[in-house]
């Protein structure tokens, strides 16, 4: 398989589970090292937990990638901020970034959630605030 991110570091947002887990695999076998960024919290976009981003990092290293979790929030100015520092203090570099957060809700969101939940705010904000 070519290595067509050798050398490049990603972030992806949402990468605990589903379509970001997937993507986060798939950049570090062609090459990347990989910021596993996710807050670890329900389909509703409630709570946090560590271990969804904790255990894709470990799937990445074992099959000998590189890769650090972080377990901020894309739906703040700060916690975007932190994620990229994340990938600085990490690999030295930026490359690349995967706005995936929040996808897994984004047709029931307005269904399950009030407009000021985390979940509403990380969709509106998700975009903006990763790539300022």
């Amino acid at each position: 398989m070519p290595r067509m991110l050798e050398e490049k570091v990603i972030v992806i947002t949402g990468a605990g589970r589903g379509i970001g887990r997937d993507l986060a695999l798939l950049a570090a076998q062609h090459g990347a090292s990989v910021v596993v960024n996710d807050l670890g919290g329900t389909e509703r976009g409630e709570g946090a937990d560590a271990t969804p981003a904790e255990q894709v990092v470990g799937e990445i290293e074992r099959a000998g990638g590189k890769a650090v979790a972080s377990y901020d929030s894309v739906a703040s100015w700060e916690g975007a901020r932190k994620i990229v520092q994340c990938a600085i203090d990490g690999f030295g570099q930026l490359d690349g970034v995967v706005n995936n957060a929040g996808n897994s809700t984004a047709s029931s969101a307005h269904r399950t959630s009030s407009p000021g939940s985390r979940c509403r705010r990380a969709q509106r904000r998700r975009p903006a605030a990763m790539t300022r």
